[in-house]
């Protein structure tokens, strides 16, 4: 399950409605990335979102 592992955002579902009122079922995935980034000052590989890449939440090890 794709998760982001500093805000905790995980894919939603719901109704996709059509113009006609249609209803069928989706998912919205949140765009997950695996990225190196610093965890307590040491490299390791997580998922996180690109929300939480944008806003800095997120250090990245070079």
């Amino acid at each position: 399950m794709a998760k982001c592992e500093i805000c905790g955002k995980v894919p939603r579902t719901g109704m996709q409605v059509s113009h006609s009122n249609i209803h069928t079922k989706r998912t919205w995935s949140p765009n997950i990335q695996r990225v190196r980034a610093l965890v307590d000052g040491v490299p390791k590989r997580i998922k996180v979102c690109t929300r939480c890449l944008r806003s800095g939440k997120v250090k990245r090890a070079e």
